[in-house]
């Protein structure tokens, strides 16, 4: 029985007036409590400050209650489960997301009656519950590759009478119990989709964040199934998600590219500070990212009116740095087999000229054997490698 908090009660409003929560999930919003599936030592990401905080059930029930009511994300483990301690560990590896995240993209899977849907990446266990008290255990198989985060979320579902098939596994490449599945949703950024579109039946949708290794950023995809792991559709609106684990880029470690900027070819730059270094939801980077190949993107914090933004070849060790300085021309410097300035600024000019298009301007059509993003149509499409 759900104990009626103010600060839930609050959330729900707010979820309600923002257009997260639609009519058809607030059953479920009411009869499935978030709280449940968090564990007591907790990292929520405090949205106000900016900065991870450290919040113990045991010491503050009061404030950790609090944070279990804010559209807040929250970390529950650290660097795959190795992290030991009560503050923040290195990596961030699971959580809960936003309430307001995970309602839209339950509004986006588009779920009836009868309908199986197949929920990659457990997590505690949250999204698995709203999606069994809506459709019932028998439609719903959720999927995790962490054994220890599985067996936690089987052990908080089923105390709350909630029993999904719960798999231990790769939701993305591996064995998975069941289907084709009418829905697949997939709550860590992707870079790929594995075999995971031969999944979903002829008609049956895909929703997943994905990005490309350019940023850390995703944009949420909703994709239909066209039949032997063929899909297609358009991406909806910027998020970012923790990345698969078989799917995160290792990180750049600068002195394995760059001894000094200098051995670098030097040219001017037209491009503004202004117009390549904007929020981690730009839909310029977003855009670039889609249109070149092998690449990240690194911009420095602004000091003393100055501001380095490196670009790394993640397939060879070119390089590219674009010196943004106020009151003084910018200029570029680029080593290695690419060019990457060239290729990034070419891609920029491109979304510039085409109106600067928003993500729900773009879209994806994939087969077994490539992958193509395209504006505005299938029929404008180009590779894509991410």
């Amino acid at each position: 029985m759900n104990v009626v908090r103010p600060g839930r009660t609050e959330l729900g409003r707010a979820l309600t007036a923002s257009g997260a929560l639609s009519a058809s999930w607030a059953p479920a919003f009411t009869a499935v409590d978030r709280a449940w599936f968090l564990p007591d030592l907790m990292w929520p990401f405090d949205m106000d400050t900016g900065k991870t905080a450290t919040v113990d059930k045991g010491h503050d029930p009061d404030a950790w209650y609090a944070y279990a009511d804010r559209d807040w994300p929250i970390t529950t483990q650290w660097d795959d489960g190795h992290h030991a301690g009560t503050g923040p560990g290195s990596v961030p590896t699971s959580s809960c997301s936003m309430p307001s995240v995970v309602y839209r993209l339950l509004g986006d899977l588009d779920v009836a009656d009868g309908m199986t849907v197949l929920d990659v990446g457990t997590g505690r266990g949250e999204t698995a519950g709203l999606l069994t008290h809506c459709l019932g255990p028998g439609n719903v198989t959720t999927v995790e590759v962490d054994e220890a985060v599985s067996g936690e979320a089987r052990e908080r579902l089923a105390a709350h009478g909630l029993h999904p098939t719960v798999v231990v596994g790769d939701g993305l490449d591996g064995d998975v119990p069941g289907g084709p599945f009418d829905r697949v949703l997939i709550t860590c950024g992707l870079r790929s989709f594995g075999t995971t579109l031969a999944r979903v039946r002829p008609g049956g949708l895909v929703v997943a964040p994905f990005g490309t290794h350019y940023t850390n950023a995703d944009a949420v995809v909703r994709l239909t199934g066209t039949g032997q792991g063929a899909a297609s559709g358009r991406f909806t609106r910027p998020v970012e998600f923790m990345k698969a684990r078989a799917q995160r880029e290792p990180a750049i470690v600068h002195s394995d590219y760059v001894t000094t900027i200098h051995d670098g070819d030097k040219r001017p730059t037209d491009v503004t500070e202004q117009q390549f270094t904007g929020g981690k939801f730009d839909p310029a980077h977003f855009a670039v990212g889609l249109r070149v190949r092998d690449m990240r993107l690194s911009i420095a914090d602004k000091r003393d009116g100055s501001r380095p933004v490196w670009l790394y070849g993640l397939s060879d060790k070119s390089w590219a740095c674009v010196w943004f300085m106020d009151d003084a021309p910018t200029f570029v410097w680029q080593a290695g087999p690419r060019r990457l300035w060239d290729e990034a600024e070419a891609a920029y000019a491109w979304w510039a000229d085409n109106n600067r298009p928003a993500h729900h301007r773009f879209g994806l059509t994939i087969t077994p054997d490539t992958t193509r993003a395209w504006l505005d149509t299938p029929d404008n499409s180009w590779p894509l490698t991410v």
